[in-house]
Parts: structure tokens; sequence; C-alpha cells
């Protein structure tokens, strides 16, 4: 059973970051009142009328520009960290997750090919067009990766690991190929590509927060599966666990989360990769606490990162490249540790 200190911990970190969320709205160049920012935000969610004195400037701004922004990189955060958690859970390894797997890679080929078909008169929507083909290329590269790393019987996580990061090295240089026929439009894919949202708009919320839900359930629901899977395939199937049934279903809902978030922000590595490793040192191995943590923790990760990019920084960062600048060092950290141990967190 989860521990108590780890059941606290919930409630603690999602109203951390609902208070985040209020925080980073104030944030910005027209600096907002928390109190005029709470009263906007509540009169956008239920029929109270706002209170009088309030700017009609600042309600702009929180409900259409900043709040979408907001909300994504809570959502997105959130996304990565649970996909993160599943991906170390299924393959036993703390180095795994969409990023290293390649599987953020290719939903940004996919993405990226629309980028380009649409400069060259593709008229299909792109609030459809982009997640769809981000999506195709996210499964399109876990089924690559399976097939490559289907010659070791066992399925190892290294195996996985190696074959991701094959599949990676040919998709960038695709991408490549990609902003090459791009021309003069290249700016737009390198920077989506470097990890941004700042194009974030109601739409894209509408669209990430049924796929959070669902991924987060379907995480949930299995996670005391994954809790046995930890002890080896033939002690959970011995107990019941259908576990290629299990890790079918759970790397296509982390493969259509991470597709979404990718399709929305661009590539933005390593998070799900810091998150679910710095929950499993505090709170313990258990993924019915890792999986909803690994959300409001990684939401925060994210929210923060964009909000100092947003509203600290004089010019604005990618996304991307402030986490990798973290998640890079913390990579290295944790891939000499297992050599040094020969032992993983599991």
């Amino acid at each position: 059973m989860p521990t108590a200190r780890g059941k606290a911990v919930i409630p603690l970190l999602a109203a951390a970051l609902t208070a985040g969320i209020a925080l980073s709205a104030t944030m910005g160049f027209l600096h907002i009142p928390i109190t005029d920012v709470v009263a906007i935000i509540l009169a956008s969610l239920t029929p109270k009328p706002l209170p009088e004195g309030i700017d009609p400037i600042a309600v702009t701004v929180v409900t259409d520009v900043r709040m979408p922004r907001i909300l994504a990189a809570a959502l997105v955060g959130g996304m990565l960290g649970v996909s993160g958690a599943v991906f170390q859970a299924i393959l036993l390894n703390p180095l795994a997750d969409s990023y290293t797997l390649g599987i953020s890679t290719g939903a940004a080929f996919g993405a990226s090919l629309v980028i380009v078909l649409q400069i060259f008169g593709l008229t299909l929507p792109p609030a459809v067009s982009v997640p769809i083909f981000a999506f195709a290329g996210g499964v399109g590269t876990l089924a690559v990766v399976l097939y490559l790393a289907a010659g070791d019987r066992s399925l190892s996580s290294t195996s996985l690991i190696l074959a991701g990061v094959i599949v990676a090295a040919i998709l960038s240089a695709a991408i490549g190929f990609l902003k090459f026929l791009a021309d003069e439009q290249v700016g737009i894919i390198i920077f989506w590509l470097m990890g941004s949202l700042s194009g974030s708009s109601w739409q894209n919320i509408f669209l990430l927060t049924p796929t959070a839900l669902f991924g987060i359930l379907v995480a949930f629901c299995y996670a005391r599966d994954l809790n046995i899977m930890a002890t080896g395939d033939r002690a959970a199937t011995t107990l019941g666990v259908q576990t290629v049934r299990l890790r079918t279903i759970l790397l296509v809902t982390c493969t259509l989360m991470t597709a979404l978030a990718v399709s929305v922000s661009g590539i933005i590595g390593f998070v799900g990769l810091i998150v679910p490793h710095m929950l499993r040192h505090l709170v313990g191995p258990d993924n019915r606490l890792l999986v909803p943590l690994s959300f409001f923790t990684g939401g925060l990760l994210l929210l923060f990162a964009d909000t100092l990019t947003r509203a600290v920084l004089p010019v604005e960062v990618p996304i991307g490249v402030l986490t990798a600048l973290l998640g890079g060092p913390f990579f290295c950290i944790i891939f000499k540790k297992r050599q040094q141990h020969g032992k993983s967190d599991f």
C-alpha cells in the first residue's frame, strides 16, 4: 500500500500547481495583481460577474494570452512526467523516457512533415492535421523501435533504448531534410523543434485536457500491475498479469500523450526522465503514487521553466533548451551511477 507520507504529498502538489498557475498569470510585461487574476479566473469559470475596477486589458491578457499558455505548460509537463514514469516502469530502467526512446523525435517528424506540406499548399486544418501526423509519427517510431529490439528475445531495456537512439538519429536527419525543403520558412520549424508554448491556444487546451485525463486514468488503473511487473515477467505471469498486453496498452497510451504534447509544444526533452527518477528517490517505487505525483511535479517543472523564459529572462529562450540544459547533466549523473553500482532504482 502507498505510504501515508506519499498520499499526503499528492494534495500538496496539486495545491502547489494550482497556486503556481495563478501566480504565473500575474507575471509578464503587464503586472496584474493576484487578486485580480483570481477574480478573472473565477468570473470565467462561474456566472459570477467581474468586480468593478478591473482593467479590461488585464482581463484580455489573462484569459486570451496567458492562461492558455500556462495551462498548456502544466498539461504538457504532466503528460510527459506520467509517460516517463510508465516507460521507466515498463522497461525497469531509469534512463527510459519518450525522448530517449525516440518517440518524441518521431512525433516531431510527423508534425514537421505537416508544416512543410502546408508551406507547399496542403489545405488540411493545422489543429487536426498536426496532432494526427504527430501521433502517427510517434506510433510509427515505437513500432520500428520494437521491431529492431525484437532480435533480443528478452526485449531488454538496453536493446529498446539503443534502438530508440538509432531511430531518433535517422529521424533527426529526416527532419533536417524537411528544414532544407522549408527554405525561407525554416525558422518556423526550428523554433518549434526547440520547444515553445508561445503559440498555445484554448483549442490546444481542449485537445490536451481529455488526453491527459485518459492517459492518467489508464496509467493509474494499471499501476498495481506495473508494481508486480517489477518482480520480473515470470513472477508477474504467475500472478495473473498479462505482460505483453499490459506493455502494448501502456506504450500506445503514453505514445498518444507524448505525440499530442509534442504537437502543441515541440520537443521538450528530459521532463519525463528527471521527474519520475527524482520522485522514486523521495516516495519510493510504488507506481500508484508515482503516476499522480509525476503529473503534478511534471506540470510544476514545466510551468516554472516556461514562466522563467516568458516573464523573467530578458529574451524568450525556447523552453526545450532550458529543459535540455537541466536534463542533460542529470542524464549523465544517472548513467554514471548505474555504471558504478550496476543496479537501478527499481
